[in-house]
C-alpha cells in the first residue's frame, strides 16, 4: 500500500516514521513534508491546505490511505472531498472537525451533554466580552474562537489583562478571522494532561497519557506556544483517572457527536485539567497533538496502520494497542524569538551526531534542505525524542541528544518532564 501523510511538522515526521515501519506499506509520501520526512518518505511539494491538488496526487499515484496531520485541512473538509472520490482517508469530516474549529461549538456541546468543563461565555461582541471580563476579577482565560495554531489562548491574571487580550484578538485581529468571536472561561487549577484516542464513531481506543509544556520558558513562564515538549506516560494520570476520563469525557463526546449528526472518526484529543473536582476538558482537538505524538509513537509497539484502517472501516472493536514499557520525552528546539517573529534559513549543526545515539529520534518540524545543509524554516524546528527505562533516563537521553545540536539562536526549555519527577 502507498500512504500519503498530509502536513509539514514534527507530528507528520513522527507519523511518517511510524507508518514507514509497517509491513503493510510499500511507500510513504509526505505533502509538503520537511527535511526530516525526506529521510523516511518522498516529499511532495503540495501545501497541506491545497485539497484539490492533494486529491489529484492521491488519485494519480494510487494512494491507498491518506493520513491528515494538521487541523486546517480537516476543518476545510479534506476528508469529505477524498471520500466523495472513493479514497480512503483517516480523519474526521468537516462537520465533525468543528469540535476543534469552533471553541464555541465545542463548549456548547460539552454543556449540552454534561461533559465536565469550565464555565464560559462565547460572544462576537467586544463590548459583551469586556463587560464579562470586568465582572470576573480573578484569573480568567481568553481564547480566540477559531484556529490559531495553539497560540490564541491568554491566561489573564486580572480583568485589565483580559481586556488587553480581547483587544488583541478582536480589535487588532492578531489571529485573523479566528478572532471574530472569543470564548472567555473560568481559570482551572491543576496539572494539564493530554489523552488521545482512536475512534471509529462507536468504539473509543485510548492511547497512553501524555503531558505537554505549552509555555515558552522554564517554569511554565512566558507566552503560550504550540508546545515546547512532551512526555509519556504521565505519572499523575493514573489508570483510575484515565478510566474516569473515558467514562465522563471521551465516550460521551463521541456519542454526542453521533447524536448531533456529526459522526466522529479519527483521533479525538482531549486537553484536560486535573482539578480538585476531577478532570475537566480545556479543549478538544480533531487530530494528533504536536508534540505529544512524538513520544507516544516512540512508545507504541503496535503497527499503526491497522488502527487507521479500523477507524475507517468501523472495526476498531477488533483492535488493541501494545505499548513499550519505556518512558519517552520530547524536547522541542525552537528558533530565537519564537513564538513571536523568528529568523529562517539558519544552518543546523549536529543532527547526524544526535541521530546516532541509541533510543533517540530527532523529529524535524520547521526544517528544509538548502544547498546541502538542513536549515531552519519555522518557529518550532526540531523535536528531539528519546526513550528510557524510566522518565529520568528518558529525560537524560533527550537532553544528551539536544546538547549536540546547535544553530544560531536555538532555544529550548531545560525542564521538560520535570513534573514527572
Amino acid at each position: 500500500m502507498k500512504v500519503l501523510v498530509v502536513g509539514a511538522g514534527g507530528r507528520e515526521h513522527a507519523l511518517a516514521w511510524k507508518i514507514a515501519q509497517s509491513p503493510l506499506v510499500e511507500q510513504v509520501f509526505c505533502a509538503p513534508g520537511n527535511a526530516g520526512t525526506a529521510l523516511v518518505a518522498e516529499n511532495v511539494d503540495i501545501a497541506a491546505d491545497n485539497i484539490e491538488r492533494l486529491l489529484e496526487f492521491a488519485r494519480e499515484n494510487n494512494i491507498g490511505l491518506t493520513v491528515v496531520g494538521p487541523e486546517q485541512p480537516l476543518v476545510l473538509g479534506i476528508v469529505d472531498r477524498f471520500q466523495e472520490k472513493g479514497l480512503r482517508i483517516f480523519g474526521p469530516s468537516k462537520h465533525a472537525a468543528e469540535i476543534e474549529g469552533s471553541k464555541e461549538f465545542c463548549k456548547d456541546l460539552m454543556w449540552q451533554y454534561g461533559i465536565p468543563t469550565a464555565d464560559y461565555l462565547a460572544t462576537a461582541s467586544m463590548k459583551e466580552a469586556k463587560i464579562y471580563a470586568m465582572d470576573h476579577e480573578g484569573p480568567i482565560v481568553v481564547k480566540a474562537d477559531g484556529l490559531a495554531a495553539g497560540k490564541g489562548v491568554f491566561v489573564c491574571g486580572d480583568s485589565s489583562q483580559a481586556i488587553k487580550a480581547i483587544n488583541s484578538i478582536m480589535k487588532d485581529k492578531a489571529f485573523g478571522e479566528a478572532g471574530n468571536q472569543v470564548v472567555i472561561e473560568e481559570f482551572l487549577k491543576g496539572q494539564e494532561v493530554s489523552l488521545l484516542a482512536f475512534t471509529d464513531g462507536k468504539t473509543v481506543l485510548p492511547l497512553e497519557g501524555a503531558q505537554d509544556h505549552k509555555a515558552a520558558y522554564d517554569g511554565d513562564k512566558g507566552p503560550n506556544t504550540g508546545g515546547m515538549g512532551a512526555y509519556s506516560p504521565a505519572p499523575v494520570f493514573t489508570p483510575e483517572l484515565k478510566q474516569q476520563v473515558m467514562e465522563t469525557v471521551m465516550l460521551p463526546a463521541v456519542r454526542a457527536m453521533a447524536k448531533e449528526g456529526r459522526p466522529y472518526k479519527g483521533i479525538l484529543y482531549a486537553g484536560l485539567m486535573l482539578t480538585s473536582n476531577g478532570p475537566k476538558v480545556l479543549e478538544f482537538n480533531a487530530r494528533f497533538g504536536d508534540p505529544e505524538t512524538q513520544p507516544l509513537l516512540m512508545r507504541m509497539q503496535s503497527d499503526i496502520v491497522p488502527l487507521f484502517e479500523a477507524c475507517i472501516d468501523e472495526t476498531l472493536d477488533q483492535q488493541q494497542i501494545q505499548w513499550k514499557p519505556d518512558s519517552s520525552v520530547c524536547v522541542v528546539m525552537a528558533a530565537a524569538g519564537y513564538p513571536g517573529s523568528y529568523q529562517k534559513g539558519t544552518v543546523i549543526q549536529g543532527l547526524e551526531e544526535a541521530a546516532k545515539l541509541p533510543d533517540v529520534v530527532v523529529f524535524h518540524a520547521g526544517t528544509k534542505s538548502s544547498g546541502g545543509n538542513v536549515v531552519t524554516s519555522g518557529g518550532r524546528v526540531l523535536g528531539v525524542t528519546a526513550l528510557g527505562h524510566d522518565t529520568q533516563s528518558a529525560i537524560a537521553n533527550a537532553y544528551n541528544a539536544t546538547a549536540r545540536i546547535t544553530w544560531d539562536g536555538a532555544q529550548y526549555r531545560k525542564d521538560i518532564g520535570g513534573k514527572a519527577k
